[in-house]
């Protein structure tokens, strides 16, 4: 399409508006612009066209024969732009709330909480990418993202979903092999634990510099990475070894005694955030970032 031929889409919007209404005034406030706006539009067409297409009848405006066959024309045309949105908002309005996230976050935070989310939300599918990749989220189609930083995303909205820092766990059996002196407090509590089979989450990329901080040797360690997070806490659920993981990641295991806490670090900045695009997110995608802020 030559759009160097086709007249300014707003100076033919005020003319459609100014054709069925039949008044400058009305189709100002219908557009949101002043009646001089109008005219000067209108005018700026009959300049283009070298015809008038209104004229003044009584106290209200006609269309001419040419004018008439252009509101026609541009009405039908508006009808069918008008369609195709709409169109195209209630299919985003009716497919699945589109979330990206960590598969680390998807399976041990996430997916255990669904559950009340769809005994509230019946009628609100949401579908799940994990993907440790960081996506784009207008691009990539997604509503939303839980993403680990510091919450700083530019063009985004993020807000704080859960801290981050990291916790030793182990299975309780493994945690009974510890010395009854033992205390998760003690300055020298991380030479007690490196004797364990220790199987990191396999994103950890700063344990071996935590663990030397803290005065272990970590090339004397027996240290295991799984290819996924999945089998590295399978691994320590059965007893075979500790992990160091983000403490929101193992809180339920924490929670219902299937890991204990060996050894807490102190909190910082970093965390789990939602994030989102906040001029294009829809209202069931709203409804599904509360719920996440009231599941933590």
């Amino acid at each position: 399409m030559d759009w160097r031929n086709i007249p300014s889409l707003a100076a033919l919007k005020a003319f459609e508006a100014a054709a069925r209404l039949k008044n400058f005034s009305a189709a100002a406030r219908e557009l949101n612009v002043t009646h001089a706006a109008i005219a000067q539009h209108v005018r700026a067409l009959e300049d283009h066209f070298g015809q008038p297409l209104m004229e003044r009848s009584g106290r209200s405006m006609a269309v001419t024969a040419a004018g008439g066959r252009l509101a026609q024309d541009l009405g039908e045309g508006f009808g069918v732009i008008a369609a195709g949105v709409r169109a195209l908002s209630q299919a985003r309005a009716d497919r699945p709330i589109a979330l990206s996230t960590t598969q680390n976050f998807a399976e041990n935070w996430l997916v255990p909480r669904l559950a009340g989310f769809w005994k509230a939300h019946p009628d609100l599918p949401v579908t799940i990418a994990p993907d440790n990749a960081v996506v784009d989220l207008r691009r990539d189609g997604f509503d939303l993202a839980i993403r680990f930083g510091q919450g700083k995303w530019p063009g985004l909205e993020a807000r704080l979903l859960t801290r981050a820092h990291r916790v030793v766990v182990a299975h309780p059996d493994v945690a009974a092999r510890l010395p009854v002196e033992y205390s998760a407090t003690s300055p020298n509590a991380i030479h007690a634990l490196t004797g364990f089979a220790w199987l990191p989450e396999p994103t950890d990329m700063e344990m071996f510099t935590w663990l030397r901080a803290l005065g272990a040797d970590p090339d004397k360690m027996q240290v295991t990475r799984m290819q996924t997070n999945g089998l590295a806490l399978a691994a320590v659920r059965s007893g075979a070894g500790i992990t160091r993981q983000p403490l929101a990641v193992v809180q339920r295991d924490l929670d219902d005694g299937r890991l204990v806490a060996l050894l807490e670090e102190p909190e910082s900045d970093l965390g789990y955030y939602t994030v989102h695009n906040p001029e294009t997110i829809s209202p069931q995608a709203r409804v599904f970032l509360k719920w996440l802020h009231s599941a933590t």
